[in-house]
């Protein structure tokens, strides 16, 4: 029997950022994945970041995973999405070129020290004292002291096609069909989820005479602080839309769609719903946009995002075909729903461990998640906490207010997920400070204690520190109005009456930094990323020092921390229904326990009270 630190099980982007973590602060580390052709595998949309997404991204990034060096090597186009809005919404997007992406991340982790990618099934899990045993179907057994579960989808999968099903996981994989029953005797309550993605077609059969360009952008930043040079844009999108031909050919089959005819037993994601669905959901619209995205540089494939469905491939072939452009698509790839199990993530302390199960660590979709972002963020937490263990130290705890990251880990343990959980910019309470462009700033020196943020990573992150403290300075500047004259005109301000310093400027809503210093030529020596985060910080001022004193506040509440044998049930004061809810999920603090459904604030005034006296009794 192989022994190892520690054994993350699932080679998805949980399972990538969750070893990585692992083998680079020092511990001997077993990758397990069913196919080493699915490693990192992009199995729905080629893209990475997206709305609340690419914060994400800039977080894993911050604290030292690969999520977005390994896009900024592999993009194909890249945006920043909700330009016309504040920067708390805006987050960058880039098309990936899924064959690369895969084939990066897979070389990241053959040549990274301490870390072994092995193919095999995993289908039980043995906890024996400190040792964790896992074994494999062809009876290979490892230990461990630490293991990660990152199984995405692939838990008992199925896909389905009309009425067509076949027991397999995402583009055909394997699906893990033993797995699940050891988790449930360990005593692991698992839930049905489901999702899905829409067909490929060949882009030589599109004719995009009658599609919209879609390009991306030039001035830009990259997703990881670490990739030097501006990201290049090396294809293009296209936009089309469904057609009333489209919505009369669904209509007529909605009886032959498994989403309604029953056979699919699985939830589904409530904010990416099938092509059928929203078709139903939304039947005054007229049309649905659809965006044609390249999959590869070296492929014709071609995917149709917001057409997802499970209909039948004949059914399917009529429905792309009435839409605008894709008149004689030709179908490579069918588009299928898909169900999977997952656990129910209440079930696992903030940190990602699992309750009353030392050593055992969960992160991705098993949480309940969907998207490769969430997975990534839940990976690289499961991972740096499954090191710590093994250090014996203290575990790692995000907070709501120290990234997006902590809003989902808190969400689904505290509150847990009823549908596969999307992370959304409304599900962020301090969303202006927790924007993608300062990621580094809030994240790096965490990354750095945990001991994944590298030399070379850290001398970056404190030469961007100095040239931010310095670009601020140079807002004091004062210039004077001849200077100012024509700026202003140009840009429909009124003209001031006395010199300006640019922090002063800077206030005016039709004027940035950019535009400043186009006439001014202060900030040459910046570049955009530098620019930007002045701009923002300059303009929001108020706003973030509002947000300020509310993180103070909630940090405060979050201080107070409830002692682990803490016994809910045991005082009168609470109420039934709260005492059995908190001691089900056990919250670490009382700001965790207010956010715990059913809990009201009533009940929190009471647990303070309650917690005084356990400690005082404690002390006595």
């Amino acid at each position: 029997m192989e022994n190892f630190d520690a054994i993350v099980i699932g080679a998805g982007h949980a399972g990538c950022e969750a070893a990585l973590a692992l083998a680079r602060t020092g511990n001997r580390t077993l990758l397990l994945t069913l196919s080493l052709d699915a490693v990192a595998f992009l199995a729905c949309n080629p893209s990475i970041g997206g709305t609340a997404k690419g914060q994400l991204v800039a977080e894993v990034d911050a604290l030292g995973g690969e999520m977005g060096v390994n896009i900024d090597k592999t993009c194909l186009q890249i945006r920043m999405l909700n330009r016309g809005k504040g920067p708390a919404v805006q987050s960058l997007r880039a098309q990936a070129d899924k064959i690369e992406y895969h084939n990066e991340m897979k070389h990241t982790l053959e040549n990274t020290p301490d870390l072994f990618l092995r193919q095999g099934e995993a289908v039980d899990i043995q906890e024996c004292g400190e040792v964790k045993i896992v074994k494999t179907a062809v009876g290979e057994e490892y230990q461990a002291r630490a293991l990660v579960f990152a199984t995405g989808v692939y838990l008992q999968s199925r896909i389905i096609i009309g009425d067509y099903t076949k027991d397999v996981g995402p583009n055909g994989f394997s699906s893990a069909k033993l797995l699940s029953f050891s988790l449930e005797r360990l005593g692991i309550k698992l839930l049905r989820f489901k999702t899905g993605t829409p067909a490929r077609v060949n882009s030589r059969s599109i004719d995009f005479s009658k599609l919209e360009v879609q390009y991306g952008e030039e001035n830009i930043q990259n997703f990881s602080f670490m990739t030097k040079g501006k990201p290049q844009n090396k294809a293009v999108c296209h936009l089309t839309y469904t057609s009333p031909k489209t919505h009369e050919i669904i209509k007529a089959n909605l009886d032959k769609a498994p989403v309604f005819s029953g056979l699919i037993k699985g939830v589904g994601p409530r904010y990416c719903p099938s092509i059928e669905t929203k078709i139903v959901r939304f039947a005054d619209k007229e049309r649905h946009q659809l965006f044609l995205e390249p999959e590869a540089m070296s492929t014709n494939e071609v995917y149709i995002q917001g057409f997802s469905t499970s209909m039948p491939a004949s059914v399917q072939r009529e429905m792309i075909h009435s839409v605008p452009g894709l008149e004689n698509a030709e179908i490579m790839r069918d588009s299928y729903a898909i169900e999977y199990d997952c656990i129910e993530p209440r079930q696992l302390m903030p940190t990602l461990q699992l309750k009353g199960h030392e050593g055992l660590f969960f992160a991705g979709q098993i949480n309940g998640t969907s998207g490769y972002e969430e997975a990534a963020a839940q990976g690289i937490i499961a991972g740096i906490n499954a090191s710590l263990f093994l250090q014996n130290k203290p575990q790692l705890v995000l907070s709501r207010s120290d990234g997006y990251i902590g809003v989902l880990i808190d969400d689904i343990v505290t509150k847990g997920t009823n549908e596969p959980y999307r992370m959304m910019t409304s599900r962020a309470e301090y969303r202006l400070w927790l924007r993608q462009d300062n990621a580094d700033l809030r994240l790096t020196e965490i990354g750095r204690r945990v001991g994944l943020v590298s030399d070379a990573r850290y001398a970056m992150f404190n030469d961007k520190c100095q040239k931010l403290e310095r670009c601020q300075n140079l807002l004091q500047t004062k210039v004077v109005i001849s200077e100012l004259h024509q700026l202003f005109i140009e840009n429909d301000e009124s003209i001031p009456k006395e010199n300006m310093t640019i922090k002063d400027m800077l206030k005016r809503s039709r004027l940035d930094i950019f535009k400043i210093n186009d006439k001014l030529h202060i900030f040459d020596e910046f570049d955009y990323e530098i620019l930007n985060e002045v701009n923002i910080i300059a303009k929001y001022e108020g706003y973030l020092k509002q947000q300020d004193e509310e993180i103070a506040k909630f940090k405060k509440f979050e201080s107070t921390l409830i002692p682990e044998d803490f016994d809910y049930l045991k005082y009168h004061g609470l109420r039934i229904e709260a005492a059995e809810k908190l001691q089900e999920i056990k919250p670490l603090s009382l700001g965790q326990a207010s956010r715990v459904s059913g809990v009201s604030p009533a009940d929190i005034a009471v647990l303070s009270v309650l917690i005084k006296k356990f400690n005082e009794e404690k002390r006595d």
